[in-house]
C-alpha cells in the first residue's frame, strides 16, 4: 500500500505497517521540546501533583528563548523555575538563552529524518525540514507527553507541493511562503505539507526552514522535506549521528496526496504581507512607499545567519534612514559568532542597526522591540496578526530580510532591487 513520507513516519511510530488518514492513532514519541513558556511553568505543578517523574531525560530538549533575557520580575522567575526544574529532573539536554527553539534544535543536530517529535510551540513544524514529523502541541498534551512518552495523533492528509525554477534577485524562500499563504489560504486544518521540486533540492537548509516553519501560516499539522545528503551534512556538522539508510525515509512514487499544487518561482517577485494577515500578500510594488516606523530583523524565520547576510547585502556601504529604525535580534547565540566572525555584524552595526538579544522577542509580543499604538512595522516574522507584535492598534507588514533591510535604508517600504540599482553612499564591511 503505497503512503507518503508522513503516513510512514506515524506508521513506525504506532507500530503498525501503514495507516491512513483520519485514523487516530497512538506513537510513541522520540522527542519532546519545550521552551521557557511551554515548559516546567506550565506542568512543573502537575508533575507534582501526580507524583511523576519525567519519562526520559534523554528525549527531552528544554530551551529557554521566550522570556530571554528576562524584562521584569515575573519573567526572572518564569527563567529560574525553567532551570531549578532541568536540575532537578536531570534534564541535561537544557540551553539556557542559546537561542530560539526552532533555531537550537538543529544546531546541535537533535533532528533526523524518519523522527516522531513533538514541540510545545505553533512553529515546530520547522523540524521537518530535515525530514521528520515534526507537529506543534498544546502545554497540556506536552505535560502528558514528558510523563508517559506517549501521544495519540488523527494521520493527517498531505498536500504536496512541488516548487520550480529558481530565485530572482532578493526573493527568498519568505516570499515562497506568503505566495503560498495567499494560494493555498490559511486553514488547511489536518493536513501536512510536503515541498519539493527542484527548487527544494537547490535551497540550502536555513531557506527550507522557513518553508516548513511557516506550515504553521498555512493552517497545516507540520511541513516536512524529503532528507538528502544535504541534510545528512547538516545533521552531522552540528553533532548529530545519523546513517546513509535515513534516505530511505520517502514518500512513495504512488503516494496519495490529498492535492498536488505546482509552482513555477523564476518570476516571483519580492512579496510583502500587510496586515493583519501572512495571507494579505503580494507585490512589494503595491506597498512601496508605506511609511515605517520600525523594521524588525528577528525570530525563528527571519534571523538565522543567512537572514543576517540577507540583510547585510542590502546595508553594506547604506545606512538606515533617520525616518525609522532597525533592530535585529539573531535567532541563536551560534548565529551572532557567525556573523561576528564573516563580517556580517559589522556592515549591520555600521548602518545603524540597534542589536536585541537573542530570543523570540517582539516576534511574540515580549520584552525590548514591542510596538506602540499607532506605529507600523516592516518585520522579518512569520506573523502579523493583530496586536502580535504590541499593541493592537499597530500595524504589522510582513517581508524577507531583504525587503525589510530595504525599508529601513528607505525609511518607507521600499523593493530591495531598487535600493541595490542605486550605488551606496559608500563601501563599507566585509561581506559581499
Amino acid at each position: 500500500m503505497a503512503q507518503t513520507l508522513v503516513q510512514k513516519i506515524i506508521a513506525r511510530a504506532s507500530g503498525q505497517s501503514h495507516v491512513a488518514p483520519g485514523a487516530m492513532v497512538s506513537c510513541k514519541i522520540d522527542l519532546v521540546m519545550a521552551h521557557d513558556g511551554s515548559g516546567p511553568q506550565r506542568w512543573a505543578s502537575q508533575l507534582k501533583e501526580l507524583n511523576a517523574e519525567v519519562w526520559d531525560t534523554s528525549k527531552i530538549v528544554l530551551i529557554t528563548d521566550h522570556y530571554v533575557p528576562p524584562a521584569d520580575q515575573e519573567s526572572a522567575a518564569i527563567l529560574k523555575l525553567t532551570r531549578d526544574f532541568a536540575k532537578a529532573h536531570g534534564i541535561y539536554q537544557f540551553h539556557d538563552m542559546q537561542g530560539i527553539c526552532h533555531v537550537v534544535l538543529p544546531e546541535y543536530g537533535y533532528l533526523k529524518p524518519g523522527m516522531f517529535a513533538c514541540g510545545g510551540d505553533s512553529h515546530s513544524p520547522t523540524g521537518g525540514a530535515f525530514g521528520c514529523y515534526m507537529a506543534g502541541y498544546g502545554w497540556t498534551d506536552i505535560a502528558a507527553m514528558v510523563i508517559t512518552g506517549d501521544t495519540w495523533t488523527i494521520v493527517p492528509e498531505t498536500i504536496r507541493v512541488n516548487l520550480s525554477g529558481g530565485f530572482a534577485d532578493c526573493v527568498a524562500a519568505k516570499d515562497v511562503m506568503l505566495l503560498l499563504c495567499r494560494e493555498l489560504g490559511m486553514d488547511n486544518s489536518f493536513k501536512v505539507v510536503e515541498y519539493g521540486g527542484g527548487l527544494v533540492a537547490d535551497l540550502s537548509v536555513q531557506e527550507r526552514m522557513v518553508l516548513t516553519n511557516m506550515a504553521a501560516e498555512l493552517g497545516c499539522e507540520t511541513g516536512i522535506i524529503e532528507a538528502d545528503q544535504k541534510t545528512l551534512d547538516h545533521i552531522r556538522a552540528h553533532g548529530g549521528h545519523v546513517d546513509d539508510d535515513a534516505l530511505e525515509w520517502r514518500s512513495d512514487r504512488d503516494a496519495p496526496y490529498e492535492a498536488v499544487h505546482d509552482f513555477h518561482i523564476s518570476t516571483l517577485e519580492p512579496q510583502v504581507a500587510a496586515p493583519h494577515s501572512p495571507s494579505n500578500s503580494g507585490p512589494v510594488s503595491a506597498h512601496v512607499g508605506q511609511r515605517i516606523d520600525q523594521c524588525y530583523i528577528g525570530a525563528c524565520t527571519g534571523a538565522k545567519l543567512e537572514d543576517l547576510h540577507m540583510a547585510a547585502r542590502i546595508l553594506k556601504g547604506r545606512q538606515v534612514s533617520p525616518e525609522t529604525r532597525l533592530l535585529v535580534a539573531p535567532a541563536s547565540a551560534l548565529t551572532t559568532k557567525h556573523a561576528v566572525a564573516d563580517g556580517t555584524l559589522q556592515i549591520l552595526l555600521e548602518a545603524g542597526v540597534v542589536m536585541l538579544p537573542t530570543g523570540c522577542g517582539a516576534c511574540a509580543g515580549l520584552g525590548a522591540g514591542v510596538l506602540a499604538a499607532g506605529e507600523v512595522c516592516m518585520s522579518s516574522t512569520n506573523r502579523n496578526f493583530k496586536g502580535r507584535m504590541g499593541h493592537k492598534d499597530s500595524d504589522v507588514y510582513l517581508g524577507s530580510p531583504y525587503t525589510v533591510a530595504a525599508t529601513a535604508v528607505a525609511g518607507r517600504i521600499a523593493d530591495p532591487r531598487e535600493i541595490l540599482a542605486d550605488a551606496p553612499a559608500h563601501p563599507q564591511g566585509a561581506v559581499s
